[in-house]
């Protein structure tokens, strides 16, 4: 009997000399995910941004206020990310917190990311912007008006955007060419050029060009050539079987109110124009890229953010997979938004200042307003 008391005891003292190693072992892990948070901005960087990241703060705090489960904001300076934060919640039935590092659905902010895949191909010769689409795609029905890349990239060339509901589609495509059949066949709005009509479908078919003009798969390109390049570890396409850290949950509110979590859908028909999860951070080093050669040539990047016209000389306010506009102060500002099931998403540009700010939450459809994004900026543009 003593034996087999001693024996007990010898077990239990192993079980708590276990539990507090796997203890340990969680806070290890969360102080490290916790460092990874702070790591991108300095003490002195922030330091001199005191005061902005204060008052952006407040701001990011009114706006989960509203109702959003969980969202992260990041801002960058001159290239370096000043302050990344993270509030709310990734999961509300297991309380998990939104980190910097939190993965969400970006939605349309996809676009700008296929829009510098193609300014890749531009620089090395690979794609025309102007040539028939059927130069990357012989199987694309002829229409009866050209179709060239540049009109696609600026919502210019008439394809449609979703109907229906086609925005909740649960089907897998397997490939990128599999999923154009989604509306290939369709006649256009309008002419070519004539008028502007946003839609996703035509960065469908720009992915489709991606892939002939390179001779990759669309996903492994961007995986090789931009995520890769610009060391975006956490921009990834949006695969729902697979596990994918930091993958937040994604919610929706219902007529009364009420938080749910968001309808399942399948994004593999449209991983150009909506189909890729972020985190804030990478958003901001995405954005940075841009704003001093080396990734993409400048007059490249001019182009980009340059509005097109209509064929009646009328601006779009669109260049190739960026908003160009002005804000109140009369300061260029160059931006995405993107809304997706269980996500709403901004990239936002000041060319000028250098300044660079990423705001995701898990919610369809946040109540985020434009000057929500003015006040975030007001301290790191002085």
């Amino acid at each position: 009997m003593l034996r087999l008391r001693t024996a007990a005891r010898v077990s239990f003292l192993m079980l708590v000399l276990l539990a507090g190693v796997w203890a340990g072992e969680q806070v290890r892990q969360r102080a490290s995910v916790a460092a990874q948070a702070t790591s991108s901005a300095p003490a002195p960087v922030a330091s001199r941004h005191a005061e902005a990241i204060a008052q952006a703060r407040g701001v990011a705090l009114e706006i989960l206020g509203r109702g959003i489960p969980g969202m992260a904001v990041a801002v960058g300076v001159d290239g370096e990310i000043v302050w990344s934060e993270g509030f709310g919640y990734a999961d509300l039935e297991n309380r998990v917190p939104v980190w910097p590092t939190t993965r969400f659905r970006i939605g349309s902010v996809s676009k700008p990311l296929t829009a510098a895949a193609l300014a890749q191909l531009v620089e090395q010769g690979k794609l025309d912007l102007d040539a028939p689409v059927q130069k990357y795609l012989p199987s694309f029905p002829d229409k009866g008006h050209v179709i060239t890349p540049r009109l696609l990239a600026g919502h210019l060339a008439g394809i449609r955007h979703y109907k229906g509901d086609e925005f909740l589609l649960a089907k897998r495509y397997s490939t990128v060419a599999e999923s154009l059949a989604i509306f290939k066949e369709d006649p256009l709005l309008h002419p070519p050029g004539t008028k502007f009509a946003y839609s996703s479908y035509g960065w469908n078919l720009l992915s489709a060009v991606v892939e002939g003009a390179s001779g990759q798969e669309f996903l492994r390109y961007m995986e090789e050539n931009v995520f890769g390049r610009l060391g975006l570890r956490d921009t990834v396409a949006d695969w729902n079987e697979k596990i994918i850290l930091h993958r937040t949950r994604f919610y929706t509110r219902t007529k009364d109110g009420q938080l749910q979590n968001a309808p399942y859908v399948d994004n593999s028909y449209k991983w150009a124009g909506g189909g890729f999860l972020s985190t804030v951070e990478d958003l901001v080093r995405f954005g940075s890229a841009h704003l001093r050669p080396g990734f993409l040539k400048q007059q490249t990047i001019d182009v980009l953010w340059t509005s097109q016209k209509t064929t009646d000389g009328k601006e779009t306010g669109y260049g190739i997979g960026w908003n160009v506009s002005r804000d109140a102060k009369g300061r260029r500002v160059v931006h995405h938004g993107g809304g997706s099931v269980g996500g709403t998403t901004a990239l936002i540009i000041y060319p000028e200042a250098k300044v660079v700010i990423a705001l995701i939450t898990n919610l369809s459809s946040a109540p985020i307003r434009g000057p929500d994004f003015d006040k975030i900026a007001e301290g790191f543009l002085k």
